[in-house]
């Protein structure tokens, strides 16, 4: 499939935020999907997840939300400290709040976008986002995936909110959420009655999906590559 990139710029309350856009060039309205980056920034394997959906016929959208600290807002992987630094002085609130919501309104005024057919996936910091997406915005989106997220307590409270399918992806052995976090997350789901799935790779680190990091697990990525595009292929 011929997939056009640009950059392009979203205006929100805090000013302006570039974003990484690709879409299939054949002109029909088509679903569209946002992709939340990982706290090392709008990085070029954000970039190569945004195309590759574009790929499978979405409209597919990666915003910079580090904008506000441009221009060296991105971090190589080998700099964790410098992007959990930056991560860390965010002001998350309006991070999730105006930043997502105004990468939905511009993709709601597209024409060639079905504004009823919006999904969001993420990793890691943009994985977390994906969650509280869902929790949110259950209104505005369709499907929520988010991989190897960190929920926080209201987060997993606000489940409730949560109207729309979610598959989770986790890593077994990632040091940053223990497994009793993905069993309580599990139970929230299941206890509400929600229409979710949630996978566990045994053996797969935090960031296991993506092939820069010293983490990346190619099996996990690959089976969590084709559970993402059936989800999105199902509900899109």
């Amino acid at each position: 499939m011929q997939v056009e990139q640009r950059e392009i710029i979203i205006s929100t309350p805090d000013g302006e935020m570039p974003a990484f856009l690709c879409l299939p060039v054949e002109s029909s309205p088509k679903p569209a999907v946002m992709v939340l980056m990982e706290a090392f920034g709008l990085t070029q394997h954000i970039k190569d997840v945004t195309v590759r959906i574009a790929n499978e016929g979405y409209l597919a959208i990666a915003p910079d939300l580090y904008y506000r600290e441009l221009p060296n807002n991105k971090f190589g992987y080998d700099r964790v400290e410098s992007a959990k630094a930056m991560m860390s002085n965010l002001d998350f609130r309006k991070t999730m709040e105006e930043d997502i919501k105004a990468t939905l309104d511009y993709l709601k005024s597209r024409a060639d976008v079905y504004s009823d057919r919006i999904g969001v996936t993420g990793f890691c910091f943009g994985g977390s986002m994906t969650f509280y997406a869902a929790t949110r915005f259950s209104s505005e989106i369709v499907v929520a995936a988010p991989f190897y997220s960190v929920v926080l307590d209201e987060w997993l409270e606000a489940v409730r909110n949560i109207t729309i399918p979610v598959y989770l992806f986790f890593g077994g052995a990632d040091p940053f959420i223990e497994r009793d976090r993905i069993t309580q997350i599990d139970s929230r789901f299941k206890e509400l009655g929600k229409n979710y799935k949630l996978k566990v790779y045994q053996n797969a680190d935090h960031g296991f999906f993506c092939h820069e990091r010293s983490s990346y697990n190619q099996l996990a990525a690959e089976d969590s590559w084709r559970e993402l595009t059936q989800f999105l292929k199902k509900h899109l």
